[in-house]
Parts: structure tokens; sequence; C-alpha cells
């Protein structure tokens, strides 16, 4: 994949597919050390050992439509080509937690992409599913819960309408700016 968006769309999907009702998704970028961490977590239905080590083969795949599955495999490559690592924890009925640690300043770390895009499309695209988004750069950060945005809107307008969608995207541009404000001073 070119973007690690595309990565995150991919994982939150897989969550998606096996039953969680909440995803939380962050990604901390810290400039002192060089390094960014994705965390992706569910409360889906998880996974044995064996499943969890198995997932990072492209040959496996629980999915019934192709014999490969290769967004885990490619996530973790991109993660330990730029000298971070990869690591899966799940429990069956507990749920699933991806997380993948990159080295920014190495030569084959790709771009984050437009990961404010991704995340409107989860919720847009999964309007009855809870996402709690969390970004955080060096010392600014904040966090987008739908848990928090239902209760505001008193559960009578929809995650998916265009007016919310509208809101998410804008509080997510006015965010993601500040964070890149304050690493650029």
């Amino acid at each position: 994949m070119q973007e690690l968006s595309l990565n995150v769309m991919d994982i939150a999907q897989n969550s998606i597919s096996a039953g969680a009702t909440l995803v939380e998704i962050s990604v901390k970028e810290d400039s002192a050390t060089g390094e960014m961490a994705i965390v992706i977590r569910d409360n889906g239905r998880g996974m044995t050992a064996e499943q969890a080590a198995s997932v990072t083969d492209p040959f496996y795949t629980t999915r019934t439509t192709r014999k490969v599955g290769l967004g885990v495999p490619l996530f973790k490559m991109e993660a330990e080509m730029t000298g971070g690592s990869f690591r899966i924890d799940s429990k069956p009925g507990t749920g699933t937690t991806v997380t993948a640690k990159f080295v920014t300043s190495h030569v084959d770390m790709i771009p984050l992409g437009d990961i404010d895009a991704t995340i409107r499309l989860l919720i847009a695209c999964n309007p009855n599913l809870d996402f709690v988004y969390c970004r955080r750069k060096n010392e600014r950060g904040f966090t987008l819960d739908t848990r928090e945005l239902r209760n505001a809107l008193g559960g009578e307008v929809p995650l998916d309408s265009p007016e919310v969608q509208v809101w998410i995207e804008e509080y997510l541009a006015e965010q993601t700016q500040m964070i890149k404000e304050e690493t650029s001073v």
C-alpha cells in the first residue's frame, strides 16, 4: 500500500468483520525519538494464539472469496522495513490489538496519508458502530469519540448524515492543523 492510512482502513475493516462494536485507532508521533506508533484495538471476536500467529502469513485468510490476505502482512512488512516493529495481541471473546511502530526518518517510511478521510469514511460507512480516534504529535493531540458525538446529538441525528459528516471533516481538519502548527514552530 502507498499510504499507512490504507493499512488502517484494512485492519479496521478486519475488526468490523470480526463483529467489533467499538474500534479504537491511535496514531502517535514523537519527533524527539523519530517514532510513530499506530494502534488499532477492537472488541470483536478475537483470535486464538495460533490464528494471531497465522495472520501475518499472506497465504492465510478467513475469507472465502479469495485465497490470500495481504493487509496484515503488508502492514507488518512496512513497519519492520523502517526498523520498527509489529505485534498482534488477541484473545477469543475479548478482541484484538494490532500495534505497528515505525522509524519515521527511515528511507522506507511511507507517508501516513489522509488518515482524517479514512476515519471519516469508517464512521460514515459504519454509522451504528463506535470509533475512538486519538491523534497525538509530540505534546499536542486530540480525540474523536463517536460515543460522545452520539450523546451530544441526543441520538436524533445519525452519524452518516451529511451535516454530521461535514462537522467531522471540519473538526478533524482543524485539529490536525493545530498539531501541524505545533511542530512547525
